[in-house]
Order: C-alpha cells, then structure tokens, then sequence
C-alpha cells in the first residue's frame, strides 16, 4: 500500500483532510466486506445443519482466531471473536 504523503504544496489542514478521506474510504471498505462476510457464513451454518451436521464448527473458529491473533496480537483476537459472532450469532 501507498503512503499518503505531504508535498510542499499542501498545508498540513490539507493533508490531514486527505488522510481522513482515506480513512473514510477503508472504513466503507470493511463495513461492506464485514456484512458480505456474515452473510456468506451464516449461509454456511444453514447449509451444514440442513445437511446434518452442527450449525458451528469449533476447530474451523480456532483456525480463524489464531489467524487473526498470529497477524494483530490480542486485538486480533478480540476482532475475530467480533467477527465469529456477526457470522453465527452468540454462543
């Protein structure tokens, strides 16, 4: 990812409204990927317990936790837990 620089020709006000733009524009970015996320996952619960099976799996929660914990450390797993149960509910 590109860095949002200052040039000579930007006042640091200028600047700073550029960055929040950015901002804005990831927060969109997420807020969109986090409902398609739950979406998708809670279309994989009704599918498994339809075919039988229990509506969560436990190691495939582990498996995501541990992802987010190896790249983010303790806020990793704080967001995974957030984003488990926007996908199956609370336990």
């Amino acid at each position: 990812m590109a860095a949002v620089t200052m040039d000579q020709q930007t006042t640091p006000d200028q600047h700073i409204a550029g960055l929040r733009n950015r901002i804005d524009e990831i927060d969109a970015a997420i807020i969109a990927l986090w409902k398609e996320r739950a979406s998708i996952s809670q279309e994989v619960g009704k599918t498994r317990v339809a075919a039988g099976g229990t509506r969560l799996v436990l190691s495939r929660e582990r498996e995501i936790l541990e992802r987010f914990s190896a790249e983010l450390g303790a806020d990793g797993t704080q967001l995974a837990l957030l984003i488990l149960r926007a996908g199956r509910g609370r336990l």
